[in-house]
């Protein structure tokens, strides 16, 4: 999902019945919350959504602190582990087919560089006034891209993710939603999907706009309206903008780091920042066509200059009066992810202590977050749904 500086880098609340979606905002539920999420500010928080537990776990790309991300394996493990949400990034092929990666480049995520038919593929280009050398999906057809093999993106953080290289394809939006269909049918509930579009202005230049082709596939499969078991998210406000004219599917506005802009306002010389669209009035906006935002996890609480956990802003308190729900991302297992008061020994790539992690950020409100551990992030919302 998120931008992850390239991530090359390394309350209690009872669970409520259904709460319908509005056109511009969630309809409003009670729920009683910690000290901690009172102090944090949960008065008139909206409800859960159509029956969702708060907080909310969404397994990040699947299940992908253990198996390669984006990949029928890492969601399906997300599924079982019991992951309320499973996500899923989009990027266009070059004949219009939607397929699940996190970004258009795929020479970290898959065997593309082993395949020698492809070795003139490789180019550079700038996606998002960013300059990457690689091989990408918009250059290969569908059929093309089926030739290949996931592999684990971060290797050096995550060499047991390893063992499963070369076990999956890289899969289609609509294979999913087939997937999900089939899981939902086996479970008797609906399996929920939480769906991003990439570089949404970079793609409508070169033809392959992404939100008429993901509000195709969403009515295609029953999931075009309110009450949809899927969640729709973009850093690009404008790309939500466009998929309200097409589906009425909850979205969810992405926000990076407050200093930041999203590449929509910069192609438009729309000087708005993050930091502005958290104030209450940026907030009063967005819920005029979204139902929840997504931030970097900073953003509700900031860390110190040592890197530790700092005093969590106003943003949840400020957020949920505008009627809108919060889904931050993204906590993950291994020290190197985690604050630096919350790591455990040298070793970057053991685990530290997430738990408190989680803790620390369930207890300011939010109403859920992404995690590569889904597991660990649901024995840590147990104790906020009680």
């Amino acid at each position: 999902m998120e931008p992850e500086q390239r991530e090359q880098q390394p309350g209690r609340r009872a669970l409520l019945g259904a709460a319908a979606l509005g056109a511009g905002a969630v309809a409003l539920g009670g729920g009683a919350g910690t000290a901690a999420a009172a102090e944090a500010g949960t008065a008139g928080k909206p409800g859960p959504v159509h029956g969702l537990p708060v907080p909310t776990v969404i397994g990040h790309r699947g299940a992908s602190g253990y198996r390669p991300e984006h990949t029928l394996g890492s969601y399906q493990l997300a599924l079982d582990m019991g992951a309320d949400i499973v996500e899923q990034d989009l990027v266009p092929t070059k004949d219009g087919q939607l397929v699940c990666r996190h970004e258009n480049d795929i020479t970290a995520t898959t065997d593309v560089s082993a395949h020698p038919e492809f070795a003139d593929r490789k180019t550079t280009k700038t996606v998002d006034g960013a300059k990457l050398t690689g091989w990408f999906t918009e250059d290969f057809t569908l059929a093309e891209l089926k030739t290949l093999r996931a592999k684990e993106r971060i290797p050096g953080n995550r060499q047991h993710n390893t063992l499963y290289d070369g076990h999956w394809e890289v899969p289609t939006f609509e294979e999913v939603l087939q997937w999900a269909e089939r899981e939902g049918h086996k479970r008797g509930r609906k399996v929920w999907l939480y769906v991003e579009t990439k570089h949404p202005t970079y793609f409508r230049k070169l033809g392959l706009g992404l939100e008429e082709r993901v509000a195709k596939l969403l009515r295609k499969y029953g999931r075009h309206k309110k009450d949809a078991a899927l969640f729709l998210q973009s850093f690009e406000p404008s790309s939500i903008q466009r998929l309200r004219k097409l589906v009425d599917t909850p979205s969810v506005v992405l926000l990076s780091t407050l200093t930041s802009r999203p590449w929509d306002f910069v192609e438009a010389n729309d000087p708005r920042t993050v930091a502005d669209l958290v104030k209450p009035e940026g907030l009063k906006w967005i819920a005029t066509y979204a139902q929840g935002i997504g931030p970097d996890l900073t953003v509700i609480i900031p860390r110190t200059s040592d890197g530790k956990l700092g005093t969590p802003t106003s943003v949840v308190k400020d957020a949920h009066a505008a009627g809108l729900v919060l889904h931050p991302y993204t906590v993950r297992n291994e020290n190197t992810f985690l604050p630096t008061d919350y790591r455990r020994g040298s070793d970057p790539n053991a685990y530290g202590d997430s738990f408190g992690v989680f803790k620390a950020y369930f207890a300011t409100g939010i109403d859920g977050l992404f995690s590569d551990n889904p597991d660990t992030a649901l024995l840590a919302a147990a104790e906020f749904r009680k």
